[in-house]
């Protein structure tokens, strides 16, 4: 094996769990499902694309590393030609928050206790934390992560059935702890963000009061 995974899918990968069936969802090249099949992780993985460029680029690597035993290709948008009984641990990374929720909602049997979801939005994480919350989800742990210089966060969850009381401080903050590894660094793009669109409200004469609230308990919290 001569590549390595970039720091989002490294985080995603190590929270993979041990023989399971795995649903990559956007596999793009497949380096994902193809490393951790070298690495003798997974019983077997569904590697899934809505495009089918990347897939048959998916498909070379796969062919090119040995892997076509343990991983096939499905060319489909989101899990939708993907069966429960094909995958435990389903993957979504690389995509934007509103879409893995719209993805996973469009999939009905992720709503079991013995699914896991390994997320990784590019943008939007507290809309796909608002839906998790809403839909029965709970945020088993997130991870802070880097790649090519920007910083994002991998949110590991499961299924519980029960619907989640939680406040904008929930959305926006979500699982990451203080002393975790970048997350002063991803904490720091968040703030800004707000900031943003606090500025927006006052703009248009709107009450910031919540708003305020969280940002200072991101201030208080991270130290950012």
């Amino acid at each position: 094996m001569n590549f390595s995974l970039d720091g989002r899918l490294s985080v995603c990968a190590a929270l993979v769990r041990s023989g399971t069936k795995l649903a990559d969802v956007g596999t793009d090249h497949a380096y994902l499902p193809i490393w951790l099949a070298l690495n003798g992780r997974i019983a077997s993985a569904v590697a899934s694309d809505i495009r089918q460029k990347p897939l048959d680029s998916g498909l070379e690597n796969i062919r090119k590393y040995g892997c076509e035993n343990i991983i096939s290709v499905r060319l489909c948008s989101g899990l939708d030609d993907i069966h429960s009984e094909e995958a435990d641990d389903i993957v979504m990374a690389g995509m934007g928050g509103e879409l893995i929720a719209k993805l996973i909602d469009n999939a009905p049997w992720i709503k079991s206790n013995d699914k896991r979801l390994i997320l990784q939005p590019m943008t939007k994480a507290h809309i796909l934390r608002e839906y998790l919350f809403e839909n029965g989800f709970d945020i088993i742990s997130e991870t802070p992560c880097t790649a090519s210089g920007k910083y994002y966060t991998v949110i590991c969850s499961e299924y519980t059935g029960k619907r989640k009381s939680y406040t904008l401080s929930d959305i926006y903050i979500g699982g990451l702890k203080s002393n975790a590894e970048y997350v002063d660094r991803y904490m720091s793009g968040i703030l800004s963000k707000l900031k943003k669109q606090r500025n927006g409200i006052l703009h248009n004469d709107g009450n910031s009061a919540e708003i305020d609230k969280v940002i200072e308990q991101i201030k208080e919290t991270f130290g950012v």
